[in-house]
């Protein structure tokens, strides 16, 4: 699956957890930008992320992304 796939499925993962209508994506969006995203809607996010993709992040994966664009990378790689 290519990048331009998995951000068009990822944005309204992120609307719903973040609650956030009409989400401006970017590779570098992170917490500090969204108001909604603190550490339990992070977990929400990550968790419903896989669910829709049907891929598993170990804990080292999920503590190493610092924004949405390196998640959208590691989903990619996973998806191949």
């Amino acid at each position: 699956m290519d990048r331009e796939a998995i951000i068009k499925r990822l944005v309204p993962l992120m609307e719903d957890v973040f609650d956030e209508d009409d989400l401006e994506y970017s590779d570098d969006l992170s917490a500090d930008e969204i108001e909604e995203w603190d550490s339990l809607s992070h977990v929400r996010f990550i968790a419903a992320t896989e669910k829709a993709f049907g891929v598993r992040f170990s804990t080292g994966e999920i503590e190493g992304f610092k924004n949405s664009g390196e998640l959208v990378d590691a989903l990619a790689a996973k998806l191949g």
